[in-house]
């Protein structure tokens, strides 16, 4: 208690005093509890000096350790006492995608974080649950990276979340015991969590948004389709990623499965014994094994992840994340009808820049390995494989080639690639249901744009892959810009309002405050917002890119495209 409450306690009833400071948020060490036991949180102060509630490492589950690894994960256990939730559970092991390092971690890491402004019940808070991204390889919901002063400024509630990565998240092994998709299923039992848990920090159980970026982006509309995730959160939001992406195409992963098992020290086909064997290697040996089992193909086609969700095989006992054909499911609009908001940064392939220009030799060579993976898959013969690698290459750079001239259509090319079209696509299949989808493009640069000062191409106009996260989550990187700078602090205040309106009404501009209707996408009009200064709407995003990669796709005889019709 503060200085300040212990001298007015000598002169007044100090338990009302108490109340008082509850209701007023002012507690020092806030307890709660929730179904497993209580919970002692911490109290902070935002960036605008309001006060607020953190719970920090939260069990969600069980360790999922020694028997359990690779397998879906079991409820939590309860616990006696006060379980102190101040400080951030464990990251899961993995390989840090930008150092190239491996991080340690730990296995036993599903923890999640609840940061909220009012613990009364009462409240009924909307409730904004985050999925982090990292190419399902690395990455933690934890402040560091994910802090929540620019939303919770909004009355909102966030939870951030741990789930398993790479190899210990999504190996499948074609068996009962480990048919995939165990990270996933993480993010199940998060969401079971905060639906069953989440009123008692002030939250509203019945209006939780699923948020995700990039590779989570992905898994938030294959949460769409899973019947595991059904009524677990009643909005989307799905920045720079959806399912239908080409980095989200998978097969033969018992395959992939057994060269990791080569790789490590098990060269066998029996995929029993490979489990045993996997079980008994230290966590940290999985940590980048993607880059160190990519067959040529895997290497230079398509994005670079491997272990990703999966359409899981029926064994019947076993209840699957996912057991429909993703692209299939949303065309039929066999998924969770909920409002859902989407779209993507202006030049997301700038991430790429050191990629494209290591490739850009082989790609002028053998273009036929931009052809998408969903189109090689399909059966398509190797001489039509080359004839689109070559009107992907003459579309984006002519009669030029691919080199140090073309950098900007090659970044181009690669944007659309693994994000503009898919998600164009994505949209519009969506707006077939009766729930409306708002699409967005995301073009914004300034000093809070950290990727491409790191990657040394500021000069390049365009916001680069994640760079929205620095514009909705606080991080000692951004903090002092975002003091500093007034433009900062008004394009963060935008698009944080314009998230939290859609998570707390489903319409992200319910009135004229910000200057312009959002208005839903259309199959007609192609309806979206350009968020940058100002906000103004449009339609038919990127419409030229877009359609030469539908008539690609087309043209590969694949069903479910965009219609080129007003309907």
């Amino acid at each position: 208690m503060s200085l300040l409450a212990k001298h007015l306690c000598k002169h007044n009833n100090c338990s009302s005093l108490v109340n008082i400071l509850k209701k007023r948020n002012l507690t020092t060490n806030p307890i709660v509890a929730v179904e497993q036991g209580k919970l002692k949180g911490a109290a902070s102060k935002l960036l605008d000096g309001s006060e607020y509630y953190s719970f920090k490492g939260i069990p969600y589950a069980q360790p999922p350790i020694r028997d359990l690894r690779f397998k879906a994960p079991l409820p939590p256990k309860s616990w006696d006492g006060v379980y102190e939730a101040t400080k951030h559970g464990p990251v899961c092991p993995q390989l840090n995608t930008i150092t190239a390092k491996v991080i340690e971690g730990n296995e036993d890491c599903l923890y999640l974080n609840v940061y909220t402004k009012s613990l009364a019940p009462s409240d009924k808070l909307p409730v904004m649950v985050f999925i982090h991204g990292g190419a399902l390889m690395s990455g933690s919901g934890n402040s560091d990276a994910y802090g929540p002063d620019f939303l919770l400024q909004h009355d909102v509630i966030l939870v951030t979340l741990n789930y398993r990565l790479e190899v210990l998240g999504f190996l499948n092994l074609d068996i009962p015991e480990v048919p995939g998709n165990a990270g996933m299923k993480d993010q199940v039992a998060a969401l079971k969590w905060v639906k069953s848990n989440i009123a008692k920090f002030g939250g509203d159980p019945d209006n939780i948004t699923l948020i995700g970026e990039s590779a989570s982006a992905a898994g938030v509309t294959s949460h769409m389709i899973s019947s595991m995730s059904k009524g677990l959160f009643n909005k989307a939001i799905a920045q720079s990623g959806t399912v239908m992406d080409d980095w989200m195409r998978n097969r033969d992963s018992q395959a992939r499965a057994f060269r990791l098992g080569k790789v490590l020290g098990k060269d066998t086909d029996n995929p029993v014994d490979l489990l045993k064997f996997l079980q008994s290697v230290p966590a940290t040996n999985f940590a980048g094994s993607t880059l160190k089992i990519r067959t040529f193909e895997e290497s230079n086609r398509g994005g670079p992840i491997l272990f990703t969700p999966i359409v899981e095989k029926d064994f019947g006992n076993v209840e699957p994340f996912l057991n429909v054909d993703p692209v299939n499911a949303i065309a039929s609009g066999n998924v969770s009808k909920i409002p859902v908001l989407t779209g993507y940064n202006s030049l997301e392939a700038i991430m790429m820049i050191g990629t494209i220009r290591k490739k850009a030799e082989f790609r002028s060579k053998n273009p036929d390995y931009l052809v998408p993976k969903e189109i090689v898959f399909n059966n398509v013969s190797a001489e039509k494989l080359k004839e689109f690698g070559n009107r992907i290459k003459k579309f984006y750079v002519g009669d030029g080639e691919f080199n140090d001239d073309t950098i900007e259509a090659q970044i181009h090319m690669l944007s659309d690639y693994h994000y503009t079209y898919s998600i164009n696509r994505f949209t519009y299949l969506y707006s077939k249901t009766d729930q409306p989808i708002y699409n967005y493009v995301l073009d914004y640069n300034s000093d809070m744009n950290l990727f491409k000062k790191m990657l040394k191409v500021k000069h390049i106009k365009g916001m680069c892959h994640a760079e929205d996260q620095f514009y909705l989550f606080s991080n000692k990187s951004t903090t002092d810009i975002y003091k500093a700078q007034e433009n900062i602090r008004n394009m963060v205040y935008t698009l944080t309002k314009l998230w939290t309106n859609f998570a707390k009404t489903s319409d992200p501009t319910p009135d004229e405050s910000l200057g312009v209707k959002w208005n839903p996408y259309t199959p007609s009009g192609k309806e979206y917002l350009h968020i940058g200064e100002p906000l103004r709407m449009g339609h038919a995003a990127n419409s030229e890119r877009v359609e030469f990669w539908n008539q690609l796709f087309r043209d590969a005889g694949l069903p479910h495209v965009i219609s080129s019709k007003n309907n």
